[in-house]
């Protein structure tokens, strides 16, 4: 059982048809299912596009616009099953992979949709920066990480609440998820699927976008793995250390920015070690 939450904020030009295909592709599948569609605070006619489609969904309205994360909480939290499958509502997603997923979930936590198929249109400006953010994701997570922000995926309902208060109301829901996920050692699969053009304007915000996700990893990461912080700080501290060391050994004094740095070394081995074990007893 099934239930398919789809947020929308002035979808007017393809909500109808994102829900109608939601709609056959369950139907096909033939497992018990319902549909959410979380309207948050839309100022076009998504909502009259819906309601004269005659669809049989379940309408949940924001009266102001609360963000793609906060829309995604609240179908979650009044989602009827367990078995959560999220799409974006701007025909971007291939609605026929949901099929795919959902064979793949068997066993798992999570399946996400990685836009990595043969038919994957990403806009080439955006490639470098997702490229860096995945990397950096990967190296704090330890996980490969294909998409780490894919708009389409199924999850377990009471792993996602676990941790509703940890993700954000905006875009970085899925990246959120997604690092919670992997660096609490849930089941996770990523699934090739193609991503298309998007109908109607993007909601991206490139450079603001782009420094939240970066803050939000380091954030996530502090919270769940925070020696993957703190190990790398210490070493610069002690690499800086012995270089200033060295330096004072051949001009015979020793100089403040050597106690400086020594100091800064301890504190922040002492600062990661009791965070760390915080952590381990939460």
């Amino acid at each position: 059982m099934f239930t398919v939450v789809v947020p929308a904020y002035n979808e007017e030009g393809s909500i109808v048809k994102v829900l109608q295909d939601v709609a056959i592709t369950m139907k096909n599948i033939a497992y018990d299912y319902e549909i959410i569609v979380v309207n948050d605070g839309s100022i076009d006619k998504t909502v009259e596009r819906i309601k004269e489609s005659d669809l049989d969904v379940r309408l949940m309205e924001h009266a102001v616009n609360k963000g793609y994360g906060a829309s995604l909480i609240t179908g979650i939290r009044h989602s009827l099953y367990d078995n959560i499958i999220i799409v974006d509502a701007d025909g971007t997603y291939p609605i026929e992979a949901i099929e795919t997923i959902i064979k793949e979930y068997k066993g798992c936590e999570m399946v996400v949709g990685s836009r990595t198929g043969e038919q994957a249109h990403i806009p080439l400006i955006r490639k470098p920066v997702k490229y860096l953010l995945r990397k950096f994701a990967e190296y704090m997570t330890g996980e490969k990480i294909p998409d780490m922000n894919s708009g389409l995926r199924i999850m377990d309902k009471k792993v996602v609440l676990r941790f509703a208060g940890l993700l954000p109301k905006g875009f970085s829901f899925t990246t959120t998820i997604t690092i919670a996920m992997l660096t609490n050692n849930y089941a996770v699969k990523f699934i090739p699927i193609n991503y298309y053009k998007r109908t109607g304007r993007s909601k991206i915000r490139p450079i603001r976008d782009t420094l939240n996700f970066i803050q939000l990893i380091i954030r996530t990461v502090m919270y769940f793995s925070p020696l993957k912080i703190f190990i790398p700080l210490g070493i610069v501290a002690f690499v800086g250390n012995c270089i200033s060391l060295y330096r004072d050994i051949l001009i015979g004094n020793i100089g403040d920015t050597t106690i400086i740095t020594f100091m800064a070394f301890l504190i922040i081995v002492a600062i990661g070690c009791l965070v760390d074990l915080i952590d381990k007893r939460m």
